[in-house]
């Protein structure tokens, strides 16, 4: 048995790592428990490995390398002041400048932000891309806000985010809340104060920098994840019923990219409820719903009134479906509707969204030996992107859709062997939660290792 130079035990260590990261760190639950599905899964590399607790690489991890917290000020339409709350965590450098979006909802808080940030570092490690973990983001809601109340609130956040970012320290990029419109009045006021830098943010448009494949990044590379799961063990997108959760930007390309495959995605919601169309949801009615008129996913029934729309989220999972992609928020399926989706037959979850299932809803799918893709892999696509486009900026070049589209492909091909190997390698085969966080933890580990007590 492994132990460490405090005569811990791999078990013991990194129990003691959690029960330190509980204490400096109370009432932040979201944070908890990012933290306690990657230790969990990585005791086997310590049992292994002694010198990563003989070099405090966990005490190190979980503590972010610097934390921001800063008030943004600005002037709605009615010329009143409002005060929003911004954020950021610059979690792990080890392997290349900080690199997570920035998330604008009212839920927003340390918490989330912090779990963000610590699943970036081993998302973007997944990807053998040189970016290191960060994340931000305010308690900010864009919804119902004017053209010009986004544009006052983004130019402020920027006023002050500014000092912490550029292209070789940290590249921020979109998530829940921030698409092209929020990223392009950053860009500019970032322009306006520091002068133009490509590289300092990603998810940009096309005519400044942008990278072609980028708005479909998420949604595709969680399909071409799953569909590798599928390829394992025989099965795939044809013919297969699916339900994708939410109807935003990677939702949107997950049903896609699934539909091109020769799946039926018969589901999709929002915040308010969701929408079940038995024939086969019609993309191009989403797309114009969310993407051009902002509007909410119930008005999907009134083109398509053999659809039934129904309030709340939580009950699309008691659809019946083969393939599940969970691409909406955190906890969105839960331990009763993993039971349920596994009672209804469900072969596959691909999570499109960041950790949007619960611990123990985790433990239901593995137990029912449902193929699972967890988030920090599943989900890598988006980020994977975004280092493909802070290339072509380094570069001053524009790759093609189809050149970045291969990239992708072959990126979330990479994510799914290395996670199958390190499982199989260290005694869970084909446990790719293990398998994700063990093969994302490595690269960072050997880096810090090799980087000295920083």
């Amino acid at each position: 048995m492994t132990t460490s130079s405090a005569g811990q035990t791999a078990k013991q260590y990194v129990q003691s790592v959690y029960d330190t990261v509980i204490r400096r760190n109370p009432h932040e639950s979201e944070f908890h428990q990012a933290v306690k599905e990657i230790l969990d899964s990585l005791i086997p590399v310590f049992e292994k490995h002694s010198k990563y607790m003989n070099h405090g690489i966990l005490e190190r991890i979980v503590e972010p390398e610097r934390a921001i917290t800063f008030r943004v000020p600005w002037v709605d339409d009615s010329g009143k002041v409002q005060v929003n709350r911004g954020y950021r965590v610059q979690f792990n450098s080890a392997i290349g400048p900080y690199k997570g979006g920035l998330r604008f909802h009212p839920s927003v808080n340390a918490s989330i932000i912090k779990f963000l940030g610590f699943e970036q570092i081993f998302k973007n490690s997944l990807t053998g891309q040189p970016i290191g973990g960060g994340k931000g983001g305010s308690d900010f809601d864009p919804k119902g806000k004017s053209d010009n109340e986004i544009m006052r609130f983004t130019q402020s956040f920027m006023t002050e985010l500014y000092k912490y970012i550029g292209p070789d320290i940290d590249v921020p990029a979109g998530d829940i809340g921030v698409g092209a419109r929020e990223i392009g009045y950053m860009f500019g006021q970032y322009k306006r104060i520091r002068g133009h830098e490509a590289g300092v943010l990603t998810g940009k448009g096309l005519g400044y920098g942008g990278s072609l494949t980028r708005t479909e990044a998420t949604g595709y590379g969680c399909v071409y994840f799953v569909n590798e799961m599928l390829k394992f063990k025989g099965l795939s997108f044809e013919d297969s019923t699916v339900i994708v959760s939410g109807s935003g930007n990677v939702s949107i390309y997950a049903i896609e990219k699934a539909q091109q495959l020769g799946a039926k995605v018969v589901a999709c919601s929002d915040s308010n409820g969701y929408v079940y169309d038995p024939d086969g949801i019609n993309l191009k009615t989403v797309k114009r719903l969310k993407e051009v008129e902002r509007n909410r996913i119930s008005e999907y029934v009134k083109e398509h009134p053999h659809a039934v729309y129904s309030e709340g989220c939580e009950d699309i999972w008691s659809i019946k479906c083969d393939i599940a992609l969970p691409c909406a928020t955190q906890n969105e399926i839960n331990e009763e509707a993993a039971k349920t989706l596994v009672a209804n037959g469900v072969k596959a979850i691909g999570e499109g969204a960041n950790m949007p299932s619960t611990l123990e809803a985790i433990e239901v799918f593995l137990n029912n030996h449902v193929l699972f893709g967890p988030a920090k892999a599943a989900n890598a696509g988006g980020v994977a992107v975004s280092a493909l486009e802070m290339s072509q900026n380094s570069m001053r070049l524009s790759w093609s859709f189809e050149e970045v589209d291969a990239k992708l492909h072959q990126i979330m091909k990479n994510i799914y062997e290395s996670s199958v190997m390190a499982a199989e390698e260290y005694g869970h085969p084909g446990n790719l939660v293990v398998g994700a966080n063990i093969a994302g933890f490595l690269r960072v580990a050997n880096a810090m290792l090799s980087q000295g007590i920083v």
